[in-house]
């Protein structure tokens, strides 16, 4: 059972800690519909991305801020199906207080919604696309939470569960566990994640771990 040491833990949220991919198709595949694009394809490229680039790619000659806002509503009032996954609070529960955030695509309103919903604390250093310029695969949101975190991105473990964030994870610099919960192996590995896993379920935290030095088993 491999053991990671770290500093830190910087989780996205969808698809790591939380389930909101129904909610997300439903909204995306409407979406798509109305404005006569392939929903599935839409789909799979808005995943673990910021909204607005996404709809930049399909609209780019649009209202792009009006777009993003309608889309954050929809998303903001469709929240069936949204709910922890497996593991999540236990790890969450297990981590020194002060040694974790989340650092998500989604706006902070949406965000916020998104985890008091699942039943998730809302980290008071929470990373969002509302505060950053350049979202994944840029690596800013992740260099930006390690920074309000005071460690170097180069000492923390990222947690994705899409390409996109990979990419940002290991563009910062940072170690990155990939979780198989939205993509397929054959499509998280060509970002160069350092392991892949299941979900939470295979990550436990060491009783000795204390802030500044998080040791995780992980379980391949």
């Amino acid at each position: 059972m491999p053991e990671i040491t770290c500093k830190a833990i910087l989780f996205d949220m969808d698809g790591v800690l939380i389930d909101s991919t129904p909610a997300v198709s439903r909204v995306w595949r409407g979406w798509a519909k109305e404005h006569g694009f392939d929903a599935e394809q839409v789909i799979k490229r808005a995943h673990g991305r910021p909204s607005i680039l996404t709809i930049g790619e399909y609209l780019p000659h649009s209202d792009l801020d009006a777009e993003d806002r309608e889309v954050e509503r929809r998303e903001m009032t469709d929240l069936e199906g949204v709910k922890l996954l497996p593991g999540a609070s236990e790890l969450l529960r297990d981590l020194p207080s002060g040694s974790w955030t989340i650092v998500t695509s989604s706006t902070r309103p949406l965000a916020e919604v998104r985890l008091r919903t699942a039943g998730l604390p809302i980290p008071e250093r929470l990373v969002t696309s509302s505060e950053v310029k350049h979202g994944k695969p840029d690596p800013e949101p992740y260099l930006k939470a390690a920074s309000m975190l005071g460690v170097r991105a180069s000492d923390c473990l990222v947690v994705e569960d899409v390409p996109a964030g990979i990419l940002a994870g290991k563009r910062a610099g940072a170690r990155v566990i990939a979780f198989r919960t939205t993509y397929a192996d054959s499509e998280l590995a060509p970002s160069g994640p350092d392991w892949i896993v299941d979900g939470c379920s295979s990550l436990s935290v060491d009783p000795a771990s204390r802030p500044s030095n998080i040791v995780l088993k992980i379980v391949i």
